[in-house]
């Protein structure tokens, strides 16, 4: 019988330790993080895959190859895309990381109020600071979502104008790079319809993987944006109940020093009127 009450104790003790473990979660941040994370991801290797159908693209059926020397063309434009694709995974990785620390400080924050840990004006800072570089981060993805566009926004013409080939007989359709601006106006590089290149890249796998994986790099790139904006929510909210935690913990410090000095000047008098008696 004892066994069985100790045991159930046990259960009670672990059960108690979980579900307190578990209410220390910051459930908001953490969903923001994942969507980050989500977002970056896709952003980062759908964009790295689709500016690499892109060179094969453009070197397959445009015949064009890179420039000797140090010159920028839009193969080198390419490569230092995806080095800034490198950097963005990286950086948001470490900065996720950043804001979950943070969520999990400012939620023990709140709920040990009354506690050990106390709340330093350098916490307050900290939250403040993480306001303003999200804010910064959400204004860059924003941008960089409407730089997104543009390649869909060009893979998508090049599709129309391949379906449109395929659908009007003896139609004379053609692709012009300078229009787009990927080449000088100097260069003639433009496939036409009744080339063999121009049929084949249209009946190519590469032009509509290459196309949806950059509409799938928007979307993470808009995810990021969402992201950003819950990280704001919950960061502005953290921040008023910080602040809020900060007036309490100044009231409960001078209401403590008021009653101890009350303690204090009541026992000076007792210690006083016990003289005089004596």
């Amino acid at each position: 019988m004892e066994e069985n009450m100790e045991e159930g104790q046990t259960q009670k003790g672990c059960f108690e330790c979980c579900i307190k473990c578990l209410g220390g979660i910051p459930y908001a941040s953490l969903i923001a993080t994942i969507l980050l994370y989500a977002g970056v991801a896709l952003f980062c290797g759908c964009g790295h895959e689709a500016l690499s159908g892109t060179v094969n693209i453009l070197q397959t059926y445009f015949e064009m190859a890179r420039s000797a020397g140090d010159t920028l063309d839009v193969f080198t434009m390419i490569d230092i895309f995806k080095y800034v694709i490198y950097g963005i995974a990286a950086a948001f990785f470490v900065y996720g990381i950043l804001l979950m620390v943070e969520g999990f400080f400012t939620t023990g924050a709140i709920k040990d109020l009354y506690g050990d840990f106390k709340i330093t004006t350098c916490g307050r800072c900290v939250s403040a600071w993480f306001i303003m570089l999200t804010y910064l981060f959400m204004l860059a993805w924003l941008g960089v979502t409407a730089f997104t566009s543009l390649p869909v926004y060009m893979y998508f013409n090049i599709w129309t104008v391949c379906r449109n080939a395929t659908l009007v007989n003896e139609a004379n359709f053609c692709l012009d790079l300078r229009q787009f601006g990927i080449v000088t106006i100097g260069e003639e590089k433009k496939l036409c319809t009744p080339s063999e290149a121009f049929l084949r890249m249209c009946e190519s796998t590469d032009l509509n993987m290459t196309f949806h994986l950059f509409i799938v790099a928007l979307a993470g790139a808009g995810a990021a944006v969402i992201a950003m904006v819950h990280y704001l929510m919950v960061l502005s909210a953290n921040w008023a109940y910080v602040k809020d935690a900060c007036r309490m913990q100044k009231y409960e410090d001078i209401k403590s020093k008021e009653e101890q000095e009350l303690h204090d000047i009541h026992s000076t008098r007792s210690k006083e009127r016990l003289n005089a008696y004596t």
